[in-house]
């Protein structure tokens, strides 16, 4: 059974026993808003694997990255939607609904799903129950900047 995040320490707390603080939250590379609220709906515009202001993860899954770097990369896209919702408000306010994820991949390359898992373990560990979602894994030719993986999500607000 998933504790909720408030039982330990909050979001933040989690994320510290991991290693892990929330990033800044990355500006959009071209016209489009990284957040976009309606009401109590928050549409997180797709994030790329970003470190320190760079693409992280650059190739094809299954060509140029192997299975564990390409989920290492949506791991990475999960934290860059959870800075995207704390720039919002306490991320205990945020239900996640649906997480989509679209991988760079070779041509014969067949595990989209496992290396989304990395990313839906990662809500679910950090966010608890209010982390469990509604999933597509999608295979790509290209994504931008080159990344291997790129996650949108769309949350609810639960409070605040």
């Amino acid at each position: 059974m998933l504790q909720q995040p408030e039982e330990n320490g909050g979001v933040v707390g989690r994320l510290a026993r991991l290693g892990l603080v929330l990033p800044e939250p990355t500006r959009p590379l071209a016209a489009y808003v990284p957040v976009a609220p309606y009401g109590p709906w928050i549409f997180v515009a797709g994030q790329l694997p970003m470190v320190e202001g760079r693409v992280a993860y650059v190739g094809r899954v299954g060509k140029d990255l192997d299975l564990q770097a390409g989920r290492e990369a949506a791991r990475t896209c999960a934290l860059m939607i959870l800075a995207q919702l704390a720039a919002l408000g306490p991320l205990e306010d945020f239900r996640l609904l649906k997480v989509t994820g679209f991988v760079a991949a070779g041509a014969d390359f067949t595990q989209h799903p496992e290396v989304m898992d990395a990313a839906s373990e990662f809500f679910l560990e950090v966010l608890g129950e209010h982390g469990r979602h509604a999933r597509a894994a999608v295979g790509v030719v290209s994504l931008p900047r080159g990344a291997a993986v790129e996650v949108e999500a769309v949350a609810v607000r639960i409070s605040g």
